[in-house]
């Protein structure tokens, strides 16, 4: 790289680490206090009295998970209800009903923190169904995240009780507590960046050429708020933090990307404190930066490198980024979004180099944990620390343990299963579209614009997207039919919700034992030669799973 982007993107990283590294303790210290405060607050308790739930009730790990699916089961129900009544809504803006197919994966995808966009946000959706559907799953999808990730912070804590405390209050808290107070300092933030935040429709403006174009306002700051700090994505814009409503200048530019890492990243401060031992949290919080900042070297030295005359001539791989932004601005930004289950963009992730769209979508490929998404991130990084433990055991041939639970065939089986239903998910739905003629055929006929190997890229980063509940895209990709609308919804759904059935029965087996006492013998899960097996193990895992297909793609366009 040149010496100007190498200082831009020193300088970048350097102030957002700064930023989280001031965020980490408070955050993370505050996020273990709403979980384990005996407290409730008088508007909680009178939710609970609404509801018919006692917040003293622990439960076990399969009511916790019955609340989990319950819940998010019915706001499936009711956000694909509301699009389909949009036209009879306030503020509708006179916006007919999506389709069934478009209107299902809307659903699917808001309610499983994926916020994939199939359509034109602008165009589609009236400001009713953005606030009482899209907005306020924002909320409850990523607090169900951090509810079953303090779930299994819980369970490895936990002294043969098991149960793992009460979804509902967790749940409430979580919005209550964390995501609603952040997000409206997060929002005034951004409106005194100059983020849009009005009720005024569409308004017609004469342009330079004497002709008429319509201008969208809407209330984008309070949705662009929660979208960010709850890792979801979901831009009220079709090109999301592209577009200067969401996204003015630079300076808005770097807050978003605080926004998204700033839970992700004070997480893993909250599970020390939780556990007893911040040590722990600190071997966590270094697999995390060390994954993401060899990501972001990665991707902008490919990005400003460029591959052919026209970058070559532009100084770079200019195509589909903002010059607000430019090519650091860029990167940062796609790292962070896929690093995290966030999938927003500012930048058009198809039109990177080969090798540079690489990047997001191995990203989403290593479970999205540098650092992951709202909760989503810390109970991956938590699974994949028991793997590590296992085979450091296999290796001096000891029991494996991970903070005193000894790791047994059940928790390693249910470990395993977590890790396998994702790339299940992914190849099999690429497998699917290419695989069945009449789908193929309709596939390449309507769907993707850039056929050959870069077309097949596009499919697999759809799905890597929906499976990981990521939502960023390859923009040539044209997803909105019903085959790729329902598949994908599917897709996101069984990606959100089998792993959590994972997630929170391992929390349950693990919360069930007492703990064993360290001996001379037991591995230490704080020190650096765990954190590089940790992040060696992440890397490993992807690597083995992944190559093939990835080599059918992104690795032969980039080495053509």
């Amino acid at each position: 790289m040149d010496a100007p982007v190498v200082l831009q993107a020193t300088l970048s990283f350097l102030t957002v680490a700064l930023i989280l590294a001031a965020l980490h303790r408070p955050l993370g210290d505050y996020l273990a206090w709403v979980y384990s405060s005996a407290k409730d607050w008088k508007i909680e308790r009178a939710a609970y009295r609404l509801i018919g739930v006692d917040p003293a009730s622990p439960q076990t790990w399969q009511a916790y998970l019955r609340g989990v699916l319950v819940f998010s089961a019915v706001g499936v129900l009711l956000v694909y209800l509301l699009q389909r009544t949009q036209q009879w809504l306030p503020y509708s803006l006179g916006l007919p009903a999506p389709s069934e197919h478009l209107s299902f994966n809307t659903a699917a995808s808001f309610v499983a923190n994926t916020n994939w966009q199939s359509y034109s946000p602008e165009v589609t959706l009236g400001y009713a169904v953005q606030l009482s559907a899209l907005t306020v799953q924002n909320f409850v999808s990523a607090a169900v995240g951090l509810a079953v990730a303090i779930a299994l912070v819980r369970g490895l804590a936990a002294r043969r009780s098991g149960t793992l405390g009460n979804f509902w209050v967790d749940l409430l808290r979580g919005t209550l507590r964390v995501l609603l107070p952040i997000s409206t300092v997060a929002a005034l933030a951004l409106l005194a960046g100059g983020v849009i935040q009005n009720f005024n429709g569409f308004t017609d403006v004469a342009t330079l050429t004497g002709a008429t174009q319509s201008i969208p306002g809407g209330p984008v700051a309070s949705q662009e708020a929660i979208k960010l700090v709850g890792t979801n994505g979901g831009g009220f814009f079709n090109v999301n933090s592209a577009h200067p409503f969401e996204n003015p200048n630079a300076v808005t530019n770097l807050l978003q990307v605080v926004l998204m890492l700033a839970i992700p990243f004070s997480l893993p401060r909250t599970f020390g404190r939780m556990v007893g031992d911040v040590r722990q949290g600190y071997a966590v919080l270094a697999v995390m930066a060390t994954l993401f900042t060899v990501s972001f070297a990665i991707l902008t030295a490919v990005e400003s490198a460029g591959m052919g005359s026209a970058p070559d001539a532009a100084g770079g791989a200019l195509e589909g980024k903002e010059q607000r932004f430019g090519i650091v601005g860029s990167t940062l930004f796609a790292t962070t979004s896929t690093g995290t289950s966030t999938g927003a963009v500012n930048s058009m992730h198809d039109s990177y180099t080969a090798l540079g769209g690489l990047m997001p979508m191995l990203n989403m490929m290593l479970g999205e944990i540098a650092p992951g998404g709202v909760g989503s991130g810390l109970y991956a990084m938590l699974v994949l620390a028991i793997i590590a433990v296992f085979i450091a055991g296999l290796l001096i041939g000891r029991t494996p343990e991970y903070l005193g639970k000894k790791i047994g065939p059940r928790e390693i089986k249910l470990a395993s299963l977590y890790i396998l239903v994702t790339p299940a998910l992914v190849l099999t739905g690429v497998a699917l579209s290419f695989a069945i003629p009449g789908i193929r055929d309709d596939l390449v006929a309507t769907s993707i614009w850039n056929p050959g190997v870069h077309g097949l890229s596009e499919v697999l980063y759809a799905f890597t997207s929906a499976a990981n509940n990521n939502g960023s895209a390859f923009a040539g990709l044209t997803a909105n039919t019903p085959w790729l609308n329902t598949v994908l919804g599917v897709v996101m759904l069984l990606g959100r919700f089998v792993p959590i059935v994972f997630v929170l029965a391992l929390a349950g087996s693990l919360a069930a034992q007492d703990k064993v006492p360290a001996t001379v013998g037991t591995l230490p899960t704080y020190r650096p030669q765990f954190v590089g097996l940790l992040t060696g193990v992440s890397v490993l895992i992807t690597a083995l799973t992944y190559f093939p297909v990835l080599a059918l793609g992104p690795l032969a366009e980039g080495l053509s």
